[in-house]
């Protein structure tokens, strides 16, 4: 099996070394410090679990790569439009895409069993701009319950989690995602190949969608916005209107508010990954995250007023961050 790893970050560089443990013919794809450092010492991985090094092989430029059976696509959301370019040299006729993103994927309605079968999302697939770079045929989706960051060029501080589901948009469970699968499993990580992967995505959205853009225009920590009775309150009910939204859609994620809830102010003092952008001076990946669940409440008929109000706020934010 042949991988590459496009934006091997924090994730992709995790995702990354663990294949590599697993004998898989890795190629990341990185730049500036970070990759000079996994050229000279490779990829450090320190965790809980075990550290270890990894020398995967890691360029900037995919035509060295070339053709792979597996695309593991590390970067963010709002830079898939932009990534046909560096795509392009990586594919042969089956090559997937393993989109580990957050928040609603372009991919959503492909194939789905549903009178939105096909629809196009607007404020994540813009004019198609991501669907001409990412075709819906070669993704599998994946969602991640892993949680890292890079120490220094080259070191990757895991901090908890192994999971990163995945799964077709068709909800077959087809050959590719299985060996896929194996490869991670193999590697030390958790990877169950879901039917109904859609399940995991509203499951992990309930918490970015509001602890991401409220951190951003609050600065605050989850123990933060947890332990703020009104932001609290706020947050349960951006995770209610969320549940309304995936209802319409035919997805009921088996989790009680609650105990989301619970889980988040477990997180204590850590900063959110929109946060962190911020503070970066990076723009926000808040369309799919927030955006695109207000575009759908307007497809389903949902009233969602928490979600419209925060996304409003957020929005502004964003567009004085990207200026």
């Amino acid at each position: 099996m042949k991988v590459a790893v496009l934006g091997a970050g924090a994730i992709g560089a995790y995702v990354g070394a663990a294949l590599h443990r697993a004998g898989v013919e890795v190629h990341l794809i990185a730049r500036g410090p970070h990759l000079e450092k996994i050229r000279a010492d490779g990829v450090r991985v320190m965790s809980p679990r075990g550290d270890f090094t990894a020398r995967p092989n890691a360029t900037d430029d995919p035509t060295e790569v070339g053709p792979v059976d597996h695309v593991f696509l590390g970067l963010k959301a709002n830079r898939y439009a932009d990534a046909g370019p560096m795509i392009k040299p990586l594919l042969h006729e089956e090559t997937t895409l393993v989109a580990a993103q957050n928040g609603i994927p372009w991919w959503y309605f492909h194939g789905l069993e549903s009178k939105y079968r096909n629809y196009r999302i607007n404020s994540v697939d813009p004019a198609g701009a991501v669907s001409a770079a990412l075709p819906v045929e070669r993704a599998i989706g994946c969602v991640v319950y892993a949680a890292t960051e890079i120490s220094s060029p080259g070191v990757i501080k895991h901090l908890e989690g192994t999971r990163f589901s995945i799964g077709e948009p068709t909800g077959t469970i087809s050959r590719r995602c299985t060996d896929f699968s194996a490869a991670m499993i193999a590697g030390g990580l958790k990877c169950p190949v879901e039917p109904d992967l859609r399940k995991d995505i509203w499951l992990k959205l309930m918490g970015n969608i509001a602890f991401n853009p409220i951190s951003a225009l609050t600065r605050a920590t989850m123990a933060g916005i947890c332990q703020h009775l009104t932001t609290r309150e706020l947050v349960v009910q951006m995770m209610r209107e969320t549940l309304d939204v995936a209802a319409r859609l035919g997805s009921h994620p088996e989790i009680s508010i609650e105990r989301r809830m619970a889980g988040a102010e477990r997180a204590g003092e850590h900063k959110t990954s929109t946060l962190q952008d911020l503070e970066k001076g990076k723009p926000l990946e808040l369309d799919v995250i927030l955006k695109a669940v207000v575009e759908l409440a307007d497809l389903t008929g949902a009233e969602a007023p928490a979600l419209r109000v925060v996304s409003a706020l957020a929005d502004l934010l964003n567009e004085q961050v990207s200026a």
